[in-house]
């Protein structure tokens, strides 16, 4: 077995659709998981939906037809003979929305985030897997709620890895299987997702759970760079780097690779390739184990948006262990993710990210027994195998909060 995966920016309208189609012409199609992420930014679209609900109901109605809009022009590109089964497919989807909008008692927003940002992975692989079979590339869709099984933690939901091995090992072979990433469900057949962007690590499981012979994650970027683009003039294609360092950079807030993604196929040795979806053949980056770092270049990975709380005791005391035990303790209950961690004898710094909108609630409790300050929308640099060169340029051109470095890694919370 192979797994392809092909992101959001790859079907994003009727073109790429139609080069998704033309990929997989060039690719082996015998033995394939082929996982689709939502169109576009269709997530983004959904979770709007989600805000609407819980803030001004007035507006569900204008953001549903937005997408279902944004849906149906790239159905009219693909299906011109308008009495195609995936008309009514999409529609009973949209129908199956409302209705679990008006019916929908609970008010658990992670629980209603997951039934509703849900849908548009389901449009998606609906919509790819009829084009394909009408352009004789044959496959059967496959619904991952019923294969992948988690606890009931939604929107970071934890793989029941037993059940879910189980289910998979069921899937016939020989012809493709078009199917979801991100998407699994609980014990009451609820949706759960894995994650933002958690599509690679539904490819990772479907690979584990097969044995697969190899992932190929296809983006909109030639495989796995030492810079993003978007904020770095000059980038450098990684040609093979190992699961270390894959795990390192997805660590440390790595785009281009999910952070669970590697684990799953580090355990059975199966490769990953990190591909462009405009140039399937390429070779992109490969992530395998026993290889070394090609071309050894320093590597600047960027994350936007943290916040940088500053914690010392309200007496001046030392920070020590068992301060330290309790602040992590209410960091774990209020779900805030630690990406950076530094302490002097009478304060403790960590740099965070606030994925569940509960900073807040967090300070106020943080304040019952310490002080605390913060400041929010900076920016973590982490450069792996830096030089004096590449640290210097950070520090030139950003206004530096923290620093901090060890042996193969420098970060700086910058302004």
């Amino acid at each position: 077995m192979k797994v392809y995966k092909f992101g959001g920016a790859s079907v994003k309208n009727a073109k790429g659709v139609k080069n998704l189609l033309k990929a997989l012409k060039q690719l082996d199609q015998n033995n394939v998981i082929l996982i689709v992420s939502a169109m576009g930014k269709m997530t983004n679209a959904f979770e709007l939906i989600v805000t609407a609900y819980f803030n001004d109901k007035d507006e569900i109605s204008e953001r549903i037809q937005r997408v279902r809009k944004y849906h149906e022009d790239i159905l009219s590109d693909l299906f011109l003979d308008k009495t195609h089964l995936i008309y009514n497919d999409i529609n009973n989807l949209f129908i199956n929305l409302s209705g679990f909008l008006i019916r929908n008692k609970k008010t658990n927003y992670d629980y209603v985030y997951d039934q509703i940002v849900s849908v548009a992975e389901l449009i998606s692989t609906k919509i790819v897997s009829a084009y394909l079979n009408n352009n004789k590339v044959v496959n059967a869709w496959l619904d991952a709620r019923e294969l992948i099984k988690t606890d009931s933690s939604y929107r970071e939901a934890t793989i029941d890895w037993s059940q879910t091995e189980k289910n998979i090992t069921t899937i016939a072979t020989g012809n493709m299987v078009v199917t979801q990433g991100f998407l699994g469900s609980d014990v009451n057949k609820n949706t759960t997702t894995l994650g933002r962007e958690g599509s690679d690590y539904s490819a990772a499981i479907f690979a584990y759970c097969l044995n697969a012979e190899s992932v190929s994650i296809f983006k909109d970027v030639d495989g796995v760079l030492n810079a993003d683009p978007n904020y770095f003039k000059e980038t450098v294609l990684l040609k093979q780097i190992s699961y270390n360092e894959a795990i390192e950079m997805a660590y440390y807030g790595a785009s281009v690779i999910h952070p669970k993604t590697i684990q799953p196929l580090q355990k059975k040795g199966i490769p990953l390739f990190v591909k462009s979806f405009k140039k399937p053949l390429n070779k992109g980056t490969e992530i395998s184990k026993n290889i070394k770092t090609k071309p050894k270049v320093s590597s600047f990975i960027l994350k936007k948006n943290q916040i940088l709380v500053s914690i010392s005791s309200k007496n001046l005391s030392f920070i020590m262990e068992d301060n330290i035990s309790e602040i992590f303790n209410l960091l774990h209950r209020f779900k805030l993710k630690v990406s950076l961690i530094q302490n002097t004898a009478i304060s403790f710094s960590v740099c965070l990210e606030d994925k569940f909108n509960l900073l807040e609630p967090f300070l106020n409790e943080l304040k019952l027994n310490y002080k605390g300050l913060y400041n929010e929308n900076v920016t973590l640099i982490t450069i792996r195998h830096f030089t004096k060169k590449a640290m210097h340029e950070i520090e030139k051109n950003n206004e530096i909060l923290i620093k901090q470095t060890s042996r193969e890694t420098v970060q700086f919370v910058v302004k």
